[in-house]
């Protein structure tokens, strides 16, 4: 049930993203392009999806389970570590570069974007750096 809800959370999220343009690199780029034909759209986007995760997180930390039986881990970090820091400078370089991030990226490679294909080996090769460079961390 997990897996279905997962899937279908998903795919909800897929068509929001197209829906709402946000699964078009031109979109983003558009947005953060300050100098030129700047397009406020995503802020929209994202001020919505603030609102409904505020109102989320706040309902889940009432909760120690999901309505699926799943159990609830909120983070517990509330310092910003230089890691979280650097981590979302290259997010963001990354996303003003390619006018990607993760989830608009795995829409556009279903809707066969090469440019998409490209952003999320890039991607995945990063996460596998990432997983080495923890390993050989967690070592020491």
């Amino acid at each position: 049930m997990l897996n279905l809800a997962a899937l279908l959370a998903g795919l909800v999220f897929g068509l929001g993203l197209i829906v709402s343009g946000m699964a078009n690199p031109a979109k983003i780029l558009g947005f953060l392009d300050l100098a030129g034909a700047w397009d406020p759209s995503l802020m929209l986007v994202m001020g919505g999806a603030t609102v409904v995760g505020l109102f989320a997180f706040r309902a889940a930390r009432q909760r120690s389970t999901s309505l699926l039986g799943a159990a609830i881990v909120l983070p517990a970090a509330t310092r910003i570590e230089p890691r979280l820091a650097l981590g979302s400078a290259l997010f963001g370089i990354g996303w003003g570069t390619a006018g990607f991030c993760p989830g608009p990226a795995l829409v556009g490679l279903g809707m066969g974007q090469p440019k998409a294909l490209l952003f999320v080996g890039a991607m995945l090769a990063g996460m596998a750096l990432f997983e080495l460079i923890e390993a050989r961390r967690r070592r020491k």
